[in-house]
């Protein structure tokens, strides 16, 4: 004697496992894993932004970090003190993500400064800080006029790449091939230095002016010409990858906070942490 049902019969299991076979029910399909692919670098994943920045601080003695008592900030701050990051933790894709900020000297105005969003790729930002810590470019003759020169230096990359070159009224694009990027002048606020328009937009997705990009990143009139030039270049050549899933395809579709303002030559008041 043995409780509960009697054990089924051999043509009973057969007859179960016959059915289990039509029975979508009792299928389960689980997500094919994300594989990487390598993309133009505008197409690239945004990797992360914090562990890029720890990087760039453990390879560049020159360079101090300084965090806010919220620990929401990190500064990197050249030790001239006339050149200064600011890394926004846990910001959106959309929102201004980093601010680069020169200054003539320690206590002087702004000479220009520079945003990225935070889903900019992280191959692009890795070539942007590597820019800055050559220590090239940074100086700037404040209130010069953007003329058509320094337009021509800052996109040189993108002509002899061949990216579509277009006028609009005040605006000025070199688009990318597939369309997908692009980098816009802004001719109207080059006219106005002493403002700090975002005169230079770099983007990706969809244009600043028919909606809000994948990234962006903008520029202030007085930025260097060889900054602008060394992103153009990377932008044009330049590759990275990103994770796409099979069967997906990943979609592809501006913010600007400056730094606060010059600090004493003694360094900032805040809290300051290796």
């Amino acid at each position: 004697m043995r409780p509960g049902p009697a054990p089924l019969t051999d043509t009973e299991r057969e007859a179960i496992a016959a059915r289990s076979v039509f029975d979508d029910s009792t299928a389960t399909s689980a997500p094919a894993p994300a594989k990487p692919e390598t993309v133009p670098i505008y197409l690239a994943d945004a990797g992360d932004h914090d562990a890029l920045l720890d990087t760039f601080l453990d390879d560049h003695g020159e360079f101090e970090r300084w965090r806010t008592w919220s620990d929401d900030t990190t500064h990197a701050i050249h030790e001239s003190q006339t050149l200064r990051i600011e890394r926004v933790h846990e910001t959106s894709a959309h929102e201004t993500a980093w601010t680069v900020a020169a200054y003539e000297t320690p206590v002087s105005e702004r000479m220009w400064h520079l945003t990225a969003t935070g889903a900019t790729p992280a191959p692009l930002l890795q070539d942007l800080l590597t820019h800055l810590a050559d220590g090239e470019g940074w100086d700037t003759a404040l209130g010069a006029p953007v003329n058509e020169k320094k337009v021509t230096e800052a996109t040189q990359p993108l002509s002899s790449a061949g990216w579509k070159h277009t006028v609009d009224g005040r605006w000025i694009r070199w688009t990318s091939s597939d369309g997908n990027a692009g980098i816009q002048f802004d001719a109207f606020a080059a006219q106005h230095p002493s403002q700090n328009q975002a005169t230079w937009t770099l983007w990706a997705g969809t244009q600043p002016d028919q909606g809000r990009p994948t990234w962006s990143i903008t520029a202030s009139p007085q930025t260097p010409s060889s900054l602008l030039a060394s992103l153009a270049d990377s932008l044009a050549h330049e590759s990275g990858t990103r994770q796409v899933r099979p069967g997906r395809e990943p979609k592809t579709s501006l913010a600007s906070s400056p730094l606060p303002g010059p600090v004493a030559t003694t360094g900032p008041s805040v809290g300051r942490s290796r």
